[in-house]
């Protein structure tokens, strides 16, 4: 059985998240401490996921060294450069990279990713984010992040100009006539002439239209500030959600919201976060996670869920349920609202103390962790899918690469036997994986005739 022509199919990423999304992946026999460092590292594993027809490689990004750093890597590597390089060695996996629209300006972000959209013929994304936190700040001159409103303010003020830069060649202005002696037409190349609240452009880009039009923008945010930013300008969506009915309610705002703004609901893919422990039987993979549980050093989990909840250290008893008392409500948290949301109702629900909520999470921040053999990992994935909580998943292996090795053995032949997941790619871009239509060229509505570039050019 597999999927047929015209049916709605999963769509599936994977965040190649150093040696793996759990904590202590690096110390696992078969985790590389190096492995973030390694060009290697991440082709290999995109070879893997290529190979088995996923949608796309993701790599997260912070433009800060953290304290996790003692206990576990972090990110070392610019993402679009790895992406690169990958690009180099596969020809049909999308490549998603993070930027912050925090600490970039939109004409270098629209530049880096359109270049990475042609020279992988069309299979880039650009994952925007707010970057929070006075560490990050302090590398750009700072001394505070600005606070959470602001940041998305800015965003969606980015992320509008990023688009336009993109859509300032028009699809012809790449001439190309030798015989005429004509490369490009000035007349279809246009400045934006943008002045907002936060960013003055001229433009227009100094590259032709990409392959896509547009790299495919991407989103993560469950806050109402994130889900206005997704619902206004997402065309794939990110998402943290531990259970079926949070992932339904996420799946529904962003969506009804996105309606309501004029948008067509489904030009947005909803992909929540999926960390996997995955072999051939449950009781493997349950003996696997317990072995990963226990490399997690626990004075790394705990500053990590101190940080998250906004407390000191010091005030979590390992062995005893969080200190409520200390703990302000979501709209307190300047950083990473959904994170905390996902994270203490998991805790609440389920009155975890800290070790038991620390291992729940692979030592992580709140993505749903699920262990098993090939059935157990599809069932929860089609009860997802098939219950409108979510187009697909962003998939987050216990370690790299041998983790997506065992669910592109395991799980993805059931999920065809399911007729849920393609036999083959479709198409050969980013956005026909995700069934996305490629943008017509979109032109402000001002009526003020702004100047093109041949006019520009000869001033």
């Amino acid at each position: 059985m597999t999927a047929a022509a015209g049916r709605r199919h999963l769509h599936l990423n994977v965040n190649i998240f150093q040696s793996g999304i759990f904590a202590g992946a690096w110390r696992a026999p078969d985790g590389d401490p190096r492995a973030a460092f390694s060009l290697g590292h991440y082709i290999a594993t995109a070879r893997i996921a290529e190979a088995a027809k996923l949608d796309a490689v993701f790599l997260a990004d912070t433009p800060v060294l953290t304290p996790d750093i003692a206990h576990r890597p972090e990110y070392a590597l610019e993402p679009t450069v790895i992406l690169a390089g990958i690009a180099a060695h596969t020809s049909r996996i999308g490549l998603i990279a993070t930027a912050s629209t925090s600490y970039n300006e939109p004409y270098n972000i629209a530049r880096r990713f359109a270049a990475l959209d042609h020279l992988s013929r069309g299979r880039a994304g650009f994952n925007a984010v707010t970057t929070a936190g006075p560490a990050a700040a302090r590398n750009f001159g700072l001394r505070q992040a600005p606070a959470h409103r602001d940041r998305y303010r800015r965003a969606a003020e980015f992320v509008d100009v990023v688009g336009r830069l993109w859509d300032s060649w028009d699809d012809d202005a790449l001439v190309g006539d030798p015989e005429r002696g004509v490369f490009a037409d000035p007349a279809r190349i246009h400045t934006i002439d943008h002045r907002g609240e936060f960013f003055r452009v001229r433009g227009p880009l100094n590259t032709p239209r990409s392959p896509q039009g547009r790299p495919v923008l991407v989103q993560a945010g469950g806050s109402p500030d994130g889900i206005e930013l997704a619902a206004a300008h997402a065309e794939a969506v990110f998402s943290a959600a531990q259970t079926l009915d949070e992932g339904k309610a996420y799946y529904r705002a962003v969506k009804t919201r996105a309606a309501a703004l004029g948008r067509d609901p489904d030009g947005i893919v909803v992909l929540p976060g999926l960390s996997t422990v995955v072999a051939a039987t449950r009781d493997e993979a349950l003996e696997r996670l317990h072995r990963l549980q226990n490399l997690i050093p626990l004075r790394y989990g705990l500053d990590r869920l101190a940080a998250l909840l906004g407390i000191d250290a010091d005030a979590l008893d390992p062995d005893a349920e969080l200190p409520w008392h200390l703990i302000g409500p979501a709209e307190n948290v300047q950083g990473l609202q959904t994170f905390f949301t996902v994270t203490t109702d998991l805790a609440r629900r389920e009155r975890l103390t800290a070790r038991q909520l620390i291992h729940r999470l692979g030592g992580g921040l709140g993505h749903r962790v699920v262990a098993g053999g090939p059935a157990d990992i599809a069932d929860t994935i089609e009860e997802w899918f098939t219950s409108g909580a979510a187009d697909g998943f962003n998939l987050m292996p216990d370690v790299l690469p041998s983790g997506l090795a065992a669910f592109a053995e395991h799980v993805v032949p059931e999920l065809r036997r399911r007729g849920l997941f393609r036999d083959d790619y479709a198409g050969t871009t980013l956005r026909d994986h995700f069934g996305l239509a490629r943008p017509p060229v979109a032109r402000p509505r001002d009526t003020r005739r702004a100047p093109d570039t041949a006019e520009v050019l000869t001033r």
